[in-house]
């Protein structure tokens, strides 16, 4: 095989042609490298030493530089020991991707030697759903522009009093969101890469999260006023999922029990909006988050079906978390009153009854939700019951 490199030289690509000549033929197979490069023998002899082939005397013919290149075995052996990376379709995870893989692409061949890469989730029973490659696909086809798909400059005017209900809400909303944002992004960096469909979608949730703390924020100063309260006992409900070191507990305590009830409340929101901004954002913000409680509920149907003994741990997270919050003071006043007066619509007595048992109504929805969900997941209809009451009074 002969290789005619005319004009181009080593330090412009001549490399790429000897290379690719190179590995047409078998180790130890010469090729005859020719060119005009005045420097083509030099760079031709370092290049081949680098790359681990040897090079026959030099030859010239009709003002043709060059040499006869054997073919080393560097560029084979390099490869010996080397592994693919399961294979690039969702079917093709391995259960349990080895540390040396590291950042490897899905279905790449691994080149043996490489540094491991810790990961703190590594088994497909854990972070695995089979739903994860549609979830992404739907919440990366479904992703909002806050400044076009919000009415912002919509004409409206409410009353101070309800007016300052919302921003109330939003203020909690705000702060919920946040911990929902902190949680996904610290579940994120705790999964092997292999299952880049689980990273993506936690990806795209904390995307989501962010876009509703702006909504949220946004709404609640449109008028020129301040944020709301935040209550210790609230605060204090988030930090125990926060500090949820699991990855699958925290997935439920999030997902399956704190969004899923948060869907109830932003329905509660879309019915009883004052305005077309808030309206707005809460419909849309519950179609992301009913993705996010989607891919919960996949994921801990898919663990459970392998774990026996999911189920108990789920309970001992619930049990734990209502002991450690028994002594705080759960939803924040003035958010249960702010709903109240959303929903009451106006300040007749029987308008604040109207609105105080829409209230009601909503946390027994939520705990309705809860128990549903709890019982798919394979817990009896008495236990389900049970635990939901347990569940945080600050909703998330």
């Amino acid at each position: 095989m002969r290789v005619d490199l005319g004009e181009l030289g080593f330090e412009r690509g001549a490399h790429l042609l000897v290379q690719r000549a190179l590995a047409q033929v078998p180790c130890g197979t010469a090729i005859e490298v020719v060119g005009h490069d005045p420097a083509l023998a030099v760079h031709l002899a370092v290049w081949c030493r680098q790359e681990g082939h040897r090079v026959l005397p030099e030859t010239s013919a009709g003002g043709l530089a060059g040499a006869r290149v054997v073919r080393g075995r560097a560029a084979v052996d390099r490869w010996h020991g080397a592994e693919r990376a399961g294979g690039p379709a969702p079917a093709e995870t391995v259960a349990s991707p080895p540390p040396h893989w590291g950042l490897a692409a899905r279905g790449a061949l691994v080149e043996a030697g490489g540094p491991d890469v810790l990961f703190g989730v590594t088994e497909r029973s854990i972070a695995w759903a089979d739903l994860a490659p549609r979830l992404y696909a739907h919440a990366a086809a479904a992703q909002w522009d806050p400044a076009s798909a919000v009415p912002w400059d919509a004409d409206f005017h409410l009353p101070d009093e309800v007016e300052d209900a919302v921003v109330q809400v939003m203020t909690y909303l705000v702060e919920n969101e946040q911990a929902a944002l902190v949680i996904p992004g610290r579940l994120l960096a705790q999964v092997h890469p292999h299952f880049r469909e689980v990273l993506q979608l936690l990806a795209v949730q904390a995307a989501d999260e962010a876009r509703h703390v702006e909504v949220f924020t946004r709404r609640a100063l449109l008028k020129g006023g301040q944020m709301g309260t935040s209550s210790a006992g609230g605060r204090a409900s988030l930090a125990t999922l926060v500090s949820e070191p699991d990855f699958t507990i925290a997935s439920f305590l999030l997902s399956v029990l704190g969004e899923g009830s948060f869907l109830h409340l932003l329905s509660f929101l879309d019915r009883h909006a004052p305005d077309p901004v808030t309206r707005r954002i809460t419909r849309l913000v519950r179609q992301d988050e009913a993705r996010h409680v989607a891919f919960g509920m996949a994921h801990l149907e898919h663990q459970a079906s392998l774990d026996p003994s999911l189920r108990a741990r789920l309970r001992a997270a619930v049990e734990r978390r209502h002991t450690a919050l028994i002594d705080t003071a759960g939803l924040n006043r003035d958010v249960f009153d702010a709903l109240v007066v959303l929903a009451a619509g106006s300040w007749t007595s029987t308008a604040i009854a109207h609105g105080y048992s829409a209230v009601q109504s909503l946390q027994a929805e939520m705990d309705e939700g809860r128990r549903h969900r709890l019982v798919r997941l394979g817990f009896p209809d008495d236990e389900a019951a049970e635990l939901s009451m347990l569940h945080t009074r600050n909703f998330m």
